[in-house]
């Protein structure tokens, strides 16, 4: 058998002490399947954030990451700390310039510097593997840039962020609010202390930039998606979808269009029949439409320390192997700029919830608002005003949710009607817009 592969692990956290636990637990196996040992040979890892439970006086200690990238003992630097910029993205520059492999989970570092991390992983000759960065333990990195390279793909969607899912399925089965269920997944540790990454749909738009350039050959380009969270959500919402036929989902969505590539996150009403529908708690979800092979689904954890050490074990061993592919399928000098398609030009259905006082005209009013931007709706439900209003406001006379689902349109007709309704002063609280999408 071959030498060992050495490596040098910075971070050792909740993935970093999957990693170690997963070589402690299947070292002989991995070898046999990489054709050489994998051993890790040094660490460096800040020890207010060190996984507690694993043993590392066993490694080689080394402080500063910068210096174990550069370590002339390793021959690949594996980078689990976190962060666009600092030190993580100035270790993996010097691993890369040292002719080091690199294995990253870091998915905003290479939203934000993956095309130029590329092509200095190119001009060195060596590996730049994110399987982890995207999905956790799901294989979809390998699912397009490897598996799917026949096809012309058209789309990639899907549910990218474990928080977001677990929040919106325990809204769905216990009737809760969001600042609810949100405690309560925090108290669980499903949601960080700060969650405003995982709500606010950033961290589904780091994953969904990969997936973009990976899918489309095409720069990463993360400025350019189009990002709404999930903090609008309401017990309203939830129950309307089920009434309708839907569940709501935050989704990433990349889609090739006339106009060019849209990148977009934000709530999503899927028909309960689809499978990404059935996708709840911390599961992450990835669909991808490719011409041949049609419709490719895959379902997983999207997070935690064994499903996204198992993704960095196996970045491991394509490396051991002498599998070396360019970072995002095609060669960073052949990415293509990326064009994003006019985002307002979106067409589907949407979702309307409107808060309408109770007078005369309003709802004729409202009905010649969407006729004036050529909407055509498809479903229209009064309902009572509900629990989630003040006391005061559950009157005779109060206002009633109107809910609303159009027939397809575009998003700028359904914009602008909604801010026509509101300069009307017909409702009394701004309206909630939640896409539709095709699947």
């Amino acid at each position: 058998m071959a030498d060992a592969l050495k490596v040098g692990l910075a971070g050792v956290g909740t993935v970093g002490g999957g990693l170690l636990q997963l070589l402690a637990a299947h070292g002989e196996q991995i070898a046999a399947r990489a054709g050489r040992p994998i051993k890790v040979v040094a660490v460096s890892t800040l020890e207010h954030r060190r996984n507690k439970a694993v043993d590392i006086s066993k490694f080689r200690r080394v402080q500063d990451p910068v210096t174990l990238a550069a370590d002339p003992e390793i021959d690949v630097f594996i980078e689990l700390m976190g962060g666009e910029s600092g030190v993580a993205k100035d270790s993996v520059e010097a691993a890369l310039r040292a002719g080091k492999h690199v294995v990253t989970a870091n998915k905003a570092l290479l939203a934000h510097h993956g095309a130029a991390l590329a092509a200095l992983a190119e001009k060195s000759g060596v590996a730049l593997n994110f399987e982890a960065a995207v999905a956790g333990g799901i294989p979809v990195v390998k699912a397009v840039r490897e598996s799917l390279q026949g096809n012309d793909i058209s789309r990639v969607y899907g549910i990218l962020n474990g928080t977001c899912n677990y929040i919106l399925t325990q809204m769905e089965k216990e009737g809760k609010g969001f600042a609810e269920v949100l405690k309560e997944a925090q108290a669980q540790g499903y949601a960080e202390a700060d969650p405003t990454f995982d709500i606010g749909g950033f961290d589904t738009a780091h994953k969904l930039a990969l997936l973009t350039s990976l899918a489309f050959g095409t720069r990463v380009d993360f400025e350019s998606v189009y990002v709404e969270g999930i903090e609008s959500i309401t017990p309203a919402d939830i129950e309307a979808a089920g009434e309708l036929g839907y569940r709501i989902k935050l989704l990433g969505v990349a889609l090739r269009t006339d106009s060019g590539i849209e990148q977009r996150v934000h709530p999503t009403m899927v028909p309960k029949h689809t499978a990404i529908a059935e996708v709840d708690g911390v599961l992450n979800c990835v669909a991808i439409d490719g011409d041949f092979v049609g419709e490719v689904v895959l379902v997983g954890r999207g997070a935690g320390g064994p499903a996204t050490a198992s993704a960095v074990v196996s970045d491991l061993i394509d490396i051991a192997r002498g599998h070396i592919l360019p970072p995002f399928g095609t060669r960073a000098k052949s990415l293509k700029p990326y064009k994003k398609a006019r985002m307002r030009a979106h067409e589907g259905g949407y979702y309307i919830r409107l808060s309408v006082y109770d007078r005369t005209g309003a709802f004729a009013a409202i009905a010649g608002r969407m006729a004036d931007q050529g909407i055509s709706i498809e479903s229209i439900v009064q309902r009572k005003p509900t629990a989630e209003l003040p006391f005061n406001r559950r009157q005779e006379g109060a206002p009633a949710f109107v809910v609303m689902i159009t027939h397809q349109t575009t998003e700028a007709a359904v914009r602008n009607a909604l801010a026509a309704i509101e300069r009307d002063g017909h409702v009394d609280q701004k309206p909630q817009m939640i896409r539709i999408e095709k699947l």
